[in-house]
């Protein structure tokens, strides 16, 4: 007979534990000490087993049938309850002991390989400055859109782009944890649409019209700035290679004898090595700095560490000096050159571009466009280098 509520409440101690069946195996235990446990008899592979269920009244008498219900459905299927009980719990357990921080530096060991060293260096650098901090110590599963939102908008503040590629971060960790069974969703989903709309700017930089004033001033500013300083300036007005591209160069990477430069696919921003046709001026530039520096293995040392290459920064602060601060970075003399080639030199796009370390953004045209345009390319940059020397006379 099923048990009701009444009997249940009315159930009891004796000297010895008893039971009071409600049916199918299910029944209540009742303890000496007045406790009653809600208990399910089963028999699995010839065997028969108990499961606990749960202390009568907090578990009431529909809780338990309904977990009856459930146990039953787990046997028909096979599985033992017990042993599916134990490994929920465990699994539990080690989600618990699973925090953001323990699975975002597991995400970053597995892409680390993928990444250039100091992309690596920066990625895990801004997990430990912008979220650890905030969400470092919770388990993945505790984690909710409102708490990533609130870490997401401190810095947005003051750097609405660099939040965006944090969220981007946080959402590659979460997409690593679901596919590695760890976590069930994503938190970062659907968050910028909470987070303020922002537009990307390019990089500053003068207009070909405008390059001859410029080109003055920074001959007036020669005797004003270090010298390795004003040197490193004309290499990149020069080269128009990427300003980090320029201060890491080693000397092992310039062939003189060819008037080649290689720069090495690990120091590429596409992972690609990159040939720059050296000018007449840019030789005597690159042999200037070898009687500067000697000994150094940079071409352009530390000021005060040798052993380190010369801060990019150091060529921006010489242009803010120079009166050209937000109208000028080092970056803008690409798009300068770029401009320079096109509308003062006549070359085409493909060629200029191919100088500036482009690669089509088509999939299919990198397979196929193999064209370097090497020949050109040393033409047109003994041309640019000679327009350029006679723009401020």
């Amino acid at each position: 007979m099923a048990l009701s509520n009444m009997t249940c409440q009315a159930a009891k101690p004796k000297i010895k534990p008893y039971k009071l069946a409600d049916g199918e195996g299910l029944y209540l235990e009742v303890t000496p000490a007045g406790n009653k446990y809600w208990r399910l008899k089963y028999r699995l592979l010839g065997k028969e087993k108990r499961i606990s269920i749960g202390a009568y009244p907090a578990i009431s008498i529909a809780d338990a049938r309904k977990a009856k219900e459930e146990i039953k459905k787990d046997l028909r299927s096979g599985f033992d309850p017990v042993l599916r009980r134990i490994q929920s719990a465990q699994a539990h357990a080690f989600n618990q002991q699973l925090n953001f921080k323990s699975m975002a530096l597991e995400w970053h060991s597995r892409q680390v390989q993928l990444w250039k060293p100091k992309h690596a260096e920066i990625i895990k650098h801004r997990f430990e400055k912008y979220v650890f901090p905030d969400l470092g110590n919770f388990p993945l599963s505790d984690i909710k859109p409102m708490m990533v939102l609130g870490c997401l908008q401190k810095i947005e503040k003051s750097a609405p782009d660099l939040s965006r590629r944090i969220k981007g971060m946080c959402g590659h960790v979460f997409k690593y944890a679901i596919a590695t069974g760890r976590a069930e969703n994503d938190p970062t989903y659907g968050l910028e649409a909470a987070m303020k709309r922002f537009k990307r700017g390019h990089y500053a930089s003068i207009s070909v019209d405008e390059f001859p004033e410029f080109s003055a001033c920074l001959k007036g500013y020669e005797n004003r700035v270090n010298r390795q300083t004003f040197l490193a300036l004309k290499l990149l007005l020069l080269t128009f290679v990427r300003t980090s591209e320029l201060v890491e160069a080693r000397w092992g990477e310039i062939n003189f004898e060819n008037a080649m430069w290689l720069v090495p696919a690990e120091r590429m921003k596409m992972n690609l090595p990159h040939l720059v046709p050296l000018s007449r001026q840019s030789l005597s530039i690159f042999l200037e700095l070898k009687e500067l520096n000697v000994g150094s293995d940079f071409i352009f040392p530390g000021y005060y560490d040798r052993r380190r290459h010369m801060s990019k920064n150091t060529m921006l602060i010489a242009i803010r000096r120079m009166g050209y601060a937000g109208r000028m970075t080092g970056h803008g003399f690409r798009s300068l050159a770029l401009g320079i080639l096109k509308e003062k030199l006549s070359y085409t796009h493909d060629i200029a571009d191919r100088q500036l370390a482009h690669v089509p953004k088509s999939g299919v045209d990198r397979a196929y466009d193999r064209a370097q345009f090497l020949q050109q390319r040393k033409k047109m940059m003994q041309e640019y280098a000679d327009y350029v020397e006679n723009a401020s006379k």
